[in-house]
């Protein structure tokens, strides 16, 4: 009887931890409530995302992609100079300039680069079940159509509109209206 009451809390804390996210965050990263603020380490955290500093690089590739973050249905802000600082001369092959969700890849080689590429730069988790401290149903679409599998292998492409809308249990998340492209990146 006392090895079952055993097993049964070991089984109980184990399922707790799971929901919890189970493991410490990494370095830099961040599991509190939006919004979630761009890194200042930003030569550690592109080195965490695989990227590097290519300021003043000739570029190969110049591409940008559009990032939707919704809790329910309120918008998270996606940070400015998430991978860039002018003031430091830095400019991740993968950042952002302005709040505007506009993700630019510019590289000086032709490469994929990944949605989960720049959640690690940002420092803020990503997972088929949660988007920094924010846990419940993920649902993701990509360019207007739902998305099934992890999210952080989705490619970043020219034009491409990414949105992630983390949900209560339930809860039916709504596509939101089209991103509205400025002129300079029609």
């Amino acid at each position: 009887m006392r090895s079952s009451v055993v097993g049964l809390a070991l089984a109980v804390l184990t399922v707790l931890a799971l929901l919890a996210g189970g493991t410490t965050p990494a370095a830099g990263t961040t599991r509190s409530a939006p919004p979630w603020p761009a890194p200042t380490a930003l030569a550690e955290r592109a080195d965490a995302a695989g990227l590097r500093n290519v300021w003043g690089e000739r570029l190969a590739e110049h591409v940008h992609t559009h990032l939707t973050v919704l809790d329910g249905s309120s918008p998270v802000t996606v940070p400015a100079n998430v991978g860039h600082s002018h003031r430091q001369r830095f400019a991740a092959q993968l950042h952002t300039h302005d709040t505007s969700g506009i993700l630019h890849v510019e590289s000086p080689t032709r490469q994929v680069f990944t949605l989960g590429q720049f959640f690690d730069e940002w420092g803020v988790p990503l997972s088929a079940w949660r988007v920094g401290g924010l846990r419940g149903e993920l649902t993701v679409w990509v360019d207007g159509h739902r998305s099934i599998g992890n999210p952080r292998s989705i490619e970043l492409t020219n034009r491409r509109e990414i949105v992630l809308a983390v949900t209560s249990v339930g809860e039916v998340p709504h596509l939101p209206p089209a991103f509205d492209w400025p002129p300079q990146y029609r």
